[in-house]
């Protein structure tokens, strides 16, 4: 018999049933009175969640085009921009923001370790920059971004708009944007949050509106704030189908994190994390991301001496769990493993019991128990 596959990649991630149920409903009309207020619902929620004092944009889309969306309608072609880089993802707003005939500066670090804020802020003061942006998680590294030790020193810099990519953190990592001074928050659908893949959630501030008033039009539709601010506003308009299912899939996992309390779940996420790193050091394995700077949601582990990637990858799919390759210079060097969302203690002992399993089975592994027990001890402590 073969084991149940646990996906435990840094997204998506596993959905909970009751949001795999409102997926599955009949669709709607999306001007249906009860479609509308559900979506309304969701709206002011998610703005509450975040602490903006502007507007969330919920958009079919991924969360590439969030970021997107975030550039296109703060900057225009010629403005200075600067993109703090903490790995593979914060490098992909370099060609995003190139195609809009922005300047582009950027300030990347070591893979594993983190850009030092002095260094953002001695940048900010050499010339005018129209915005600045962080990958708060960079999920090719495991790197968590210091964004509010960032957001406090860009109050010297009121000129630049901050904008964080909060793909693989939002609803894990804490993110404020009223307390964090950050401009434009932005998401995707199926990380933290645990809905399937298909929402851009973007939130922009006051600031960030009025940037999008002052460059009047923009070569952008789709993702252009002025087109969307109406619906947001009263989602009884029309401008673009919303995503009715996925929207209603959205609002039942913010009715979760509700439940379980966002700080409560922030605090579940940074203890999964410290006892999964610790019981991954235990079997012999190393973390990328420099400690005082690991994500909370994902952990990017180089492999022990003698271990080949893809038959440890391969041997690990068939003991029921899949992981992801490294990316860039450490492919075939290690695995990333997701351990955010909907992810519990059951999932989580079982992936790192089947980790040990598949070392046993490598030859490179022989005290089993030895990780889930360091991992068991953390929990409960």
């Amino acid at each position: 018999m073969k084991n149940r596959k646990l996906v435990m990649i840094p997204g998506p991630t596993p959905v909970a049933r009751s949001t795999q149920n409102e997926m599955g409903r009949e669709t709607t009309a999306f001007g249906d009175p009860l479609f509308v207020r559900d979506f309304k619902g969701l709206i002011e929620d998610l703005k509450v969640m975040m602490n903006t004092d502007g507007e969330v944009f919920v958009v079919a889309g991924t969360g590439t085009m969030a970021m997107e969306m975030a550039v296109a309608n703060v900057t225009k072609r010629g403005d200075n921009i600067l993109l703090v880089s903490h790995g593979f993802f914060g490098d992909r707003f370099i060609d995003l923001c190139q195609r809009k005939g922005l300047n582009v500066d950027v300030l990347a670090s070591e893979w594993g370790k983190a850009v030092p804020v002095e260094e953002i802020d001695r940048k900010l003061s050499e010339k005018s920059y129209a915005a600045v942006t962080v990958t708060h998680v960079d999920t090719a590294t495991g790197v968590c971004a210091p964004v509010a030790e960032i957001g406090e020193m860009m109050r010297k810099h009121p000129e630049t708009i901050y904008i964080v990519d909060g793909v693989c953190a939002s609803a894990a990592e804490p993110e404020d944007m009223a307390g964090m001074g950050i401009d434009v928050l932005l998401t995707g659908s199926q990380k933290a949050f645990g809905v399937s893949p298909g929402l851009a959630i973007v939130w922009a501030g006051k600031k960030a509106l009025e940037r999008r008033k002052q460059l009047g039009t923009i070569p952008e539709f789709y993702i252009d704030f002025e087109k969307w601010l109406p619906i947001m506003e009263n989602p009884a308009k029309y401008f673009a189908t919303p995503a009715v299912n996925l929207i209603w899939a959205l609002k039942d996992a913010v009715r979760i994190i509700n439940e379980e309390g966002l700080k409560e779940r922030q605090d579940r996420h940074r203890k999964v994390a410290k006892a999964t790193q610790a019981a991954m050091e235990a079997l012999g394995f190393r973390i990328l991301a420099e400690e005082g700077y690991r994500a909370v949601t994902l952990s990017n582990l180089i492999y022990p001496e003698g271990v080949d990637d893809l038959e440890f990858r391969n041997t690990l799919s068939e003991e029921g769990v899949f992981v992801a390759g490294g990316l860039g210079a450490y492919a075939g060097r290690m695995f990333r493993l997701g351990h955010m969302g909907n992810i519990d203690m059951h999932d989580s002992v079982s992936a790192i019991a089947a980790i040990e399993r598949t070392l046993y089975r490598l030859g490179k592994h022989s005290e089993l128990g030895k990780g889930v027990g360091v991992f068991m001890k953390e929990m409960m402590g």
